[in-house]
């Protein structure tokens, strides 16, 4: 296994960004998943200057995700390559999926078209799936390496676990939230700690499990 430094702050340097996403759009009152169509039409019409500035940062994101993936197939290829590759084409199929996201959003402060919000939803708890994969594959390959210590590779596999549930349970989480809305917000905050540590990892800042 060779370390990876680069990939570490690339991977780092995900997590901030989409943080910062975040931090912007959140605290102005971004919709929740299933918010009523009014809702959303006046959102967007009142901060389309903000998602689109929030939306620049995301090619960045999802370059920098790139990075930190091949370099963590890279490190991790020669312990057994199959988990370290689904782990890969999750982290791969979750950029592909917010690309739609973003591209959405973007279309949404021109169109306030109800239609684009419902497959904005329909996107955004279905990527939980791509999430998921991305976490227990690198999870388990970055255990089994000795990448990353056994707390890690369980917060990942907790992550991956309420992920996953979020988006089988997607027709509750689009059309009623409710208690289900907070499996893919839980896990989400778990995956931004679990990537920012598996870029230190790469970095060669931590010992083996």
């Amino acid at each position: 296994m060779v370390r990876q430094p680069l990939a570490g702050l690339a991977g780092v340097g995900f997590a901030v960004v989409i943080v910062a996403i975040n931090a912007v759009l959140v605290p102005a009152g971004f919709p929740l998943t299933g918010a009523p169509r009014a809702e959303v039409a006046e959102f967007f019409a009142g901060h389309a200057d903000l998602v689109r500035a929030a939306s620049a940062a995301a090619p960045a994101a999802w370059f920098l995700s790139t990075m930190f993936a091949a370099g963590a197939l890279a490190a991790l290829w020669g312990t057994g390559p199959m988990w370290a590759l689904a782990g890969f084409a999750g982290v791969m199929l979750q950029n592909l999926t917010f690309t739609g996201v973003t591209a959405t959003r973007l279309a949404l402060t021109s169109v306030p078209e109800p239609g684009l919000w419902a497959l904005h939803d329909a996107l955004f708890v279905f990527n939980g799936a791509f999430l998921a994969l991305a976490m227990v594959g690198l999870s388990i390959s970055g255990l089994r390496a000795g990448l990353i210590r056994r707390w890690h590779a369980a917060i990942g596999l907790v992550a991956a676990a309420l992920q996953f549930a979020s988006a089988t349970l997607s027709p509750l989480v689009i059309g009623d939230p409710g208690p289900v809305g907070l499996l893919g917000l839980a896990g989400w905050l778990i995956w931004v700690v679990w990537i920012a540590a598996y870029g230190i990892a790469l970095r060669g800042n931590t010992g083996s499990a």
